[in-house]
């Protein structure tokens, strides 16, 4: 007997290509962060993305997505296990009566959330991490610290998301998140050998231009698809996406060519990962010239925000918290200012557009709990792996390389010679 599942077909289909661009965008951060890492480091950096992929998406089909979207247990701190292994599409999830595709499609595209979530914080201790110790990292992290903001924000039912947070496609779950963890990840590691002394420049722009453009492509699923429907919201979110992306382009390329006479590829990237990141939280909820603003100011604080370590001394890597951390608060709060009822009826109106200070206190609240707990959590569970498998890599495997000394590959076997730039 055939059961007749009365979901939009349409919309679940749109949702599942969604799903896939998003879990593409997990190989583009790998070719991203493998053309800005140096070339002893390119396979290292990969193979953390690409095992992200791997463990995430088993720990999320076994439990992960129960306990994010699961019926809140301790005022909204954590889901339960009523959601079960993903096994069923017919079981119904807590808030989502209005979902008009499938339970298990939600929880596809939500699986790809976690999955480069994950992946992004391998930038913040990238050239220095043992594999394993990365390894075990995230199989905690993933649970400690994912999972119950994803389930605070994005299920109806957790205590931000209570408060009316508005979070579209994760600026707390996924940016502030990879920012602050990458923060605590880098602090408990310590800086890289030679940093700040030692020019550590990208080994190949042309990687990380590829990867900087899949990472493109898969956003306009990343935000689009958080929609969760092919609707007017989704064109808002796909439109506003692109602005925002072109004008942290230029808002990154302002900050360079004041401050150094130059106009970087480097740069260029970087300002639209910045644009994306800060649309990601108001992609759904703002008009199209807020978006505009959004990414010009993102593009701008956030190639200021990653000069700071130098002056911190804190050694972030691949400036996961300069361009993800700051990205997401910019959008963050960008939704408690522009969000609006004219474009999406189940978000609400921010200040500007007359709904008072409520909805930006509320913003602001989630930024910060969110920043606090994921870069303390992330501290912890990194001191915890460092005491146990270790974390960070001996001085002699770190001269040497991640992919010689952890995997026994080298990424270009006729420059074996300049394995050391």
């Amino acid at each position: 007997m055939t059961t007749i599942n009365h979901f939009s077909s349409g919309d679940t289909a749109w949702v599942l290509i969604s799903a896939a661009l998003v879990l593409f965008m997990t190989p583009g951060l790998a070719l991203f962060y493998g053309g800005l890492v140096r070339s002893k480091n390119v396979l290292g950096i990969m193979m953390q993305c690409l095992f992200c992929i791997a463990v995430v998406s088993i720990i999320w089909a076994v439990f992960g997505f129960s306990l994010a979207f699961g019926h809140s247990i301790a005022g909204g701190i954590l889901g339960n296990l009523s959601l079960g292994s993903m096994s069923s599409d017919h079981t119904k999830i807590p808030g989502f009566s209005h979902l008009t595709i499938s339970p298990l499609a939600f929880g596809v595209f939500q699986m790809m959330f976690a999955v480069i979530t994950a992946a992004l914080i391998a930038g913040g201790g990238a050239d220095r991490m043992k594999f394993v110790g990365f390894a075990l990292l995230i199989v905690i992290w993933t649970v400690v610290v994912y999972v119950p903001i994803a389930h605070w924000v994005f299920s109806p039912q957790g205590w931000l998301a209570r408060r009316g947070v508005l979070d579209f496609a994760g600026g707390t779950v996924v940016e502030i998140n990879s920012g602050f963890s990458a923060l605590g990840l880098a602090v408990v590691l310590g800086k890289r050998r030679g940093w700040p002394k030692e020019a550590m420049v990208p080994h190949s722009v042309p990687l990380a231009v590829v990867g900087a453009g899949i990472l493109w492509f898969g956003w306009f699923g990343f935000n689009a698809g958080s929609a969760g429907a092919a609707n007017s919201v989704a064109v808002h979110a796909f439109l506003n996406t692109q602005l925002a992306a072109c004008a942290g382009v230029i808002g990154w390329l302002i900050i360079e060519k004041v401050t150094t006479s130059y106009a970087t590829t480097v740069g260029a990237i970087s300002g639209a990962v910045a644009g994306m990141v800060a649309i990601t939280p108001c992609a759904g909820f703002i008009s199209t010239l807020p978006s505009i603003l959004v990414g010009l100011i993102a593009g701008l604080l956030c190639a200021l925000a990653v000069r700071v370590k130098f002056k911190l001394g804190y050694d972030d890597s691949l400036d996961v918290l300069g361009v993800h951390g700051v990205g997401g608060l910019v959008g963050t709060i960008f939704v408690g200012l522009f969000a609006t009822l004219a474009v999406n009826s189940s978000g609400a109106d921010g200040l500007f557009s007359g709904g008072g200070v409520h909805l930006l206190s509320v913003q602001v609240l989630a930024a910060l709990v969110t920043a606090i707990y994921a870069f303390g959590a992330t501290a912890l569970i990194a001191k915890l792996v460092d005491k146990t498998v270790g974390l960070r890599l001996s001085p002699d495997d770190e001269s040497i390389g991640l992919d010689s000394s952890q995997h026994a590959e080298v990424a270009y076997s006729t420059g074996q010679s300049q394995g050391h730039l």
